[in-house]
């Protein structure tokens, strides 16, 4: 799922170690009385993967995996969104336009968090990667203008399903390396955590989350949502997971598949996924008008920025991840709060989504205000923007333009804590 949100940690493992349950060559001499003979059985181990490929990717706020790959026989690479919350692989329709690909139009419709929409397809057509090539892949087509928006970097399409399902990929966030096996055995690294997720198309995990009660429940497992959990509000009000709270949650905006959708954010103060436990876990919650989670049989996902914390290894064929905490594992959330969000649209950043009593509305930020520098950085780059508005209890300086005439606020950085 394409999700991006605007906006210390404690940390105790419970000291579990992944276990790669393979099938090993073995021959039982069982003895019996009265019995001469001695029989044996064999099991058959799958030949051993074999690496591909492997190829760099940076990561965008909320933990976005972006990657470069070439479409078909194209030769400019382009940026694609690593997503499993993608049941599929896609390009955006404005990729398809500069390219003069006419795509098939399709009675099939896909939901995001924002909306429904009917697709058209390009059939048939191959993914290049750095020495590897992807052929038999039918891509839909989307609209991932109000991403490139979001991130001010080019989304010409997303990798899901269609290719995860081929391969064994570890992603490996010390490196910033994704790396391709062929299918078959492969031996996990020592001190991490093998799940099983429930697969058909999107990974589902099982984990615990805990604020005024402990509820078990299941999660998309999502590396493509730019957050770190996301509830359905359904499953909040008939869990009872916030009831004895009187902090009540802060209302923001959210971009997904459709447009944008109102969100509320928060945090838990306890998420377990497997014997990992996180707390303080920043939570959005939102109105699931769409049936993403087909509630109750999901309570909602997981989003890249908690799970960027795993090196991560999806092994489709066998139905397993495997989790091994990495370098970030420890990194502090992001708790800040501005209540405002900032888009690259024509060349420029632009102001929006202004919420109502927000730091943002008491500093006289208005939509399409236009910034011109955050702090003393003039760099125009809206990833270094959305970096620094995340220090919590600072008064930023911001020069912003505003017909035509240039104006300094100053927003002080609130907390969702």
């Amino acid at each position: 799922m394409r999700l991006c949100v605007h906006t210390g940690l404690s940390l105790n493992t419970g000291g579990g170690k992944g276990i790669c349950p393979i099938l090993i060559i073995s021959t039982f001499f069982i003895l019996f009385f009265q019995q001469p003979e001695c029989k044996a059985q064999e099991e058959f181990i799958p030949p051993p993967a074999k690496l591909l490929t492997s190829f760099p990717f940076h990561l965008l706020t909320g933990g976005i995996i972006l990657l470069r790959a070439s479409f078909a026989d194209y030769p400019d690479s382009l940026n694609f969104i690593f997503d499993t919350g993608s049941g599929g692989i896609s390009l955006d329709s404005s990729t398809c336009a500069l390219l003069k690909i006419k795509p098939t139009p399709s009675d099939k419709t896909i939901r995001g968090v924002a909306g429904i929409r009917n697709v058209s397809f390009v059939y048939n057509q191959k993914l290049r990667l750095p020495n590897l090539t992807v052929d038999s892949l039918n891509f839909h087509v989307n609209d991932y203008s109000i991403l490139t928006s979001v991130y001010g970097e080019n989304i010409d399409g997303v990798i899901g399903y269609s290719f995860l399902n081929r391969y064994i990929v570890k992603i490996d966030y010390d490196s910033s390396k994704i790396y391709v096996y062929s299918k078959g055995y492969l031996k996990y690294p020592k001190g991490g955590f093998l799940t099983h997720p429930f697969l058909v198309n999107l990974p589902v995990e099982p984990a615990r989350v805990r604020d005024n009660t402990n509820i078990n429940a299941r999660f998309y497992f999502d590396t493509g949502a730019g957050l770190c959990l996301l509830l359905s509000t359904d499953f909040v009000e008939d869990s009872s997971l916030f009831s004895s709270r009187k902090k009540k949650p802060l209302p923001t905006l959210a971009q997904g598949l459709g447009g944008k959708a109102s969100m509320k954010q928060t945090t838990v103060k306890d998420f377990r996924l497997g014997p990992y436990r996180f707390r303080n876990v920043p939570t959005y919650i939102f109105d699931d008008d769409y049936n993403i989670t087909s509630y109750p049989s999901l309570a909602g996902l997981i989003g890249n920025d908690l799970l960027r914390r795993f090196n991560i290894i999806l092994n489709y064929g066998r139905r397993e991840i495997y989790l091994l905490p990495n370098s970030h594992f420890r990194d502090q959330f992001d708790y800040s709060y501005t209540g405002f969000s900032i888009y690259w649209i024509d060349g420029e950043i632009r102001v929006a989504d202004v919420m109502k009593g927000s730091p943002a509305e008491k500093a006289g930020f208005q939509t399409d205000d236009v910034v011109i520098a955050v702090g003393n950085n003039f760099s125009k780059n809206i990833q270094v923007y959305k970096n620094l508005f995340q220090n919590v209890g600072e008064k930023i300086k911001v020069v912003i333009r505003r017909k035509q005439e240039l104006m300094e606020l100053h927003i002080k950085v609130a907390s969702i804590l």
